[in-house]
């Protein structure tokens, strides 16, 4: 009786091994974000073999703050890799030899111990051979598990890996690739130069940035991702964490498809969708009409005041029964005319230089402004006027310290249009100020104007709130 099942085992394994060899190989296709690698065509198994490496690098985390990144392929979130459900896969992972640390590879999609975190731990200079078969479909975070666990996460180390389902997936127009991440730095947010990663903050979940694809600015201006109007788009979307989960929302879209937890399940016409620290979606939406999208956290302090905001830029043609953009603008004060102050501590930056002024003020801009005026100065028709080649603003640079320091309120014209809206006092110091105004006024066709700390104190002693001839207020 036991050589009859040891003759069948034995039977069974020589199988498996011939369908295995029988198998065509081929090189896995990986794209660093947002890039992703195209739809799977064929129709049966392969044998994929994945080369992937780990590297610790340098990179910028925000405009002039760096930060020691540990990576899968040299990217934030590493390679994405797709592949079919039932094809085997051959994963090679190599580790830098200038790296300082062993590093892994925890695969979601792997059904094994450890996710192969045990069979792939890899000294620096070396490479390890593991195999697995992709058993299920659906949309997998990958990360490294060398401990300490949530430090190798902390610092980068997450990416996704697709299976498609045997019957492959519904063609789309565009795909994209995108992660959010939280980032634990020795300083605080924007505090300029080298910053190290900081446990403390890491244990008690206090992040500095909320991040996607790992540095503020990611994914926008001139990296925002590309659509056009009638196009529909596939966004894989996951969390790398390693604490916080994403309440991930596109303003001015409704996904008409979101892949719940990354699995089969299906949701429809899904407003914001929750993804936990390890986890994905893919969420589908059409473009009805143009304009630039803005992706966010909607714990929205982390969009805009950490650092979890992307854009997608939209175009083609407009179509008013679908969003008419404003057709009346009327002032409604029922609360009363004063005008409103934004209070708001920050930690002081003193400039030594018109590039310093410039490097910081951008970091007071994107963090106070951006949202309103935009990354690129152009400001939102009908709502809040051009920064960019701004004749407001470079005829008199005395008046637009006193609208940032005291406020403005009633109707002005900004190149040619007109705007009628309160612009609140900001609480913000005199350094920061100078710095902010230095930034606007030397970006996009301004006059290049350099504003002083001295200048600014001096209009917040004698200069006061300017209301515009016709203000209602």
């Amino acid at each position: 009786m036991k050589l009859n099942k040891l003759v069948a085992v034995i039977g069974m394994t020589f199988a498996l091994s011939a369908q295995a060899n029988s198998l065509p190989v081929i090189d896995a296709v990986l794209t660093s974000p947002p890039l992703v690698p195209p739809p799977i065509e064929r129709d049966h198994a392969a044998k994929v073999v994945v080369k992937m490496e780990t590297v610790e690098k340098v990179m910028e985390i925000a405009d002039g703050v760096e930060y020691m990144f540990w990576t899968f392929g040299g990217s934030v979130p590493g390679q994405f890799l797709r592949i079919r459900e039932g094809d085997e896969v051959e994963f090679h992972l190599s580790n830098h030899p200038s790296s300082k640390m062993p590093h892994n590879i925890d695969l979601h999609a792997v059904n094994g111990p450890g996710g192969g975190a045990a069979a792939s731990f890899t000294a620096p200079g070396h490479t390890s051979v593991f195999n697995f078969k992709a058993l299920h479909p659906g949309l997998y975070v990958y990360h490294c598990a060398t401990a300490p666990v949530g430090m190798h996460i902390a610092n980068g180390m997450y990416g996704l890996v697709l299976v498609e389902p045997k019957e492959g997936l519904p063609p789309v127009d565009r795909e994209y690739y995108a992660m959010q991440g939280d980032f634990y730095t020795k300083g605080a947010y924007g505090e300029q130069g080298f910053q190290s990663f900081d446990m403390d903050k890491a244990i008690k979940e206090d992040a500095d940035y909320v991040l996607f694809n790992g540095a503020v600015g990611a994914l926008t201006g001139e990296q925002s991702l590309k659509a056009n109007v009638g196009e529909t788009v596939r966004l894989y979307m996951g969390n790398g964490g390693p604490n916080l989960a994403s309440s991930f929302h596109v303003i001015g879209e409704i996904f008409d498809k979101v892949s719940v937890d990354g699995a089969s399940l299906e949701n429809q016409n899904v407003q914001t969708t929750l993804i936990p620290a390890g986890g994905a979606v893919a969420a589908e939406f059409k473009l009805d009409v143009p304009g630039n999208y803005i992706m966010v956290d909607h714990s929205i302090f982390r969009a805009f005041n950490k650092g979890a905001l992307g854009m997608i830029n939209v175009e083609g043609s407009e179509d008013a029964t679908i969003y008419s953009g404003k057709v009346a603008d009327n002032v409604y004060l029922p609360e009363g005319s004063a005008v409103q102050s934004i209070y708001e501590e920050r930690p002081k930056l003193v400039a030594n230089s018109k590039a310093d002024r410039m490097l910081y003020g951008k970091r007071v801009y994107e963090a106070n402004c951006q949202a309103c005026h935009q990354a690129d100065g152009a400001g939102i028709p009908g709502a809040f006027p051009p920064l960019a080649n701004s004749d407001f603003l470079n005829d008199d640079p005395t008046r637009a310290i006193d609208v940032v320091v005291h406020g403005l309120k009633g109707p002005i014209k900004v190149n040619g249009k007109a705007f009628d809206s309160i612009m609140p006092a900001m609480s913000l110091s005199d350094e920061d100020t100078a710095n902010a105004l230095t930034y606007v006024l030397n970006s996009w066709d301004n006059n290049g104007t350099v504003i002083s700390t001295e200048e600014v104190a001096k209009r917040r002693e004698e200069g006061k709130t300017i209301i515009m001839e016709g203000s209602a207020h």
